[in-house]
């Protein structure tokens, strides 16, 4: 187990959706604020976009832009005034038009580009997808993010030719560009909290552990000594880059994987009570009404409700 791809299990609700558009001319669509997190891949030429909380940004070829909190923003072919952007088409429509056209030939000023959202559930968020900004802007610089660049590639490819398992395809090209474009962020020298938390030795190690097998009776002391340290040092370390004393971390962290199971799976709460490290299922409902507000049998219905909601189109 890992700490990033258990903070985004925690959190995805369904499958994620993608679709390659191409468009020409003068053009301004909007997207509305949604529940998870959206990404555009320029794939030729260049365009414009501004995120309602003013980030404004300039994508050329080979560029990525993740949104990982939803934020409505506007994508035009250039920078436009506040009349412009007020009259912007909806996402969806311009989409429609946008596919329609994909089939002629490329003309001047012509922007491909690889379009997808991720849906997230909103509450419970780890710190790590947390403190992402509002808008990641990856360049397509030459000689940088390898990884992230075949799996754009590899997407594009799918999208266009839809070969035999297509449909299983896609999803998971899709689960690894969200993987690669974190771990480029990651990889940026960016002043965010996360990357100083899993480059350290001590804090890694402790985080893999409590992830690898959260039900474990661990003490500050075992954790310690996993970690290859004295229990004060890792109070210390773990504490000043966390944001939370190891233990406080693994109550939390436990409840989290507990919320994830009531809503995907139809496993008992004496289940899942044992599976996160709680020895009855009255221990657990009184921690996790205690974290969450609500008690799991109705965080349980509730979720299903929200389950059957429609991704909005991306």
């Amino acid at each position: 187990m890992d700490v990033l791809s258990d903070a985004i299990a925690a959190v995805r609700l369904g499958q994620p959706s993608s679709n390659r558009v191409r468009v020409e001319g003068s053009w301004c669509a909007r997207l509305a604020p949604y529940e998870g997190a959206g990404f555009h891949v320029v794939l030729e030429g260049s365009c414009w976009l501004l995120a309602d909380g003013g980030t404004a940004v300039t994508l050329g070829a080979g560029d990525a832009v993740l949104l990982p909190h939803g934020t409505g923003h506007v994508i035009a072919d250039s920078p436009a005034d506040p009349r412009t952007v007020r009259r912007a088409v909806p996402f969806e429509s311009w989409r429609g038009a946008a596919e329609t056209g994909a089939e002629t030939a490329a003309g001047p000023g012509s922007v491909r580009m690889l379009c997808g959202k991720y849906r997230f559930g909103r509450s419970h968020r780890h710190p790590l997808l947390a403190e992402l900004p509002e808008v990641v802007h990856l360049p397509g610089r030459a000689g940088g993010h390898h990884e992230l660049r075949a799996a754009i590639e590899l997407l594009g490819r799918e999208l266009d030719n839809r070969g035999p398992g297509f449909c299983t395809a896609v999803p998971g090209l899709l689960d690894l560009l969200l993987v690669y474009m974190i771990r480029s962020w990651m990889a940026e020298g960016t002043t965010g909290a996360w990357p100083a938390v899993l480059s350290d030795p001590v804090t890694a190690t402790a985080l893999r552990v409590l992830h690898s097998d959260p039900a474990a009776p661990w003490t500050n002391d075992r954790l310690a000594a996993e970690a290859g340290v004295s229990r004060p040092t890792l109070a210390r370390r773990f504490s000043t880059l966390v944001g939370r004393s190891p233990m406080a971390y693994l109550t939390w962290w436990r409840l989290t994987v507990a919320a994830g199971l009531l809503r995907d799976t139809q496993d008992s709460l004496t289940a899942i009570a044992h599976r996160v490290g709680y020895g009855t299922p009255y221990a657990l409902s009184h921690a996790f009404k205690r974290e969450f507000g609500t008690t799991p049998g109705r965080y349980r219905a509730d979720s299903a409700d929200s389950a059957g909601a429609p991704l909005p189109a991306g």
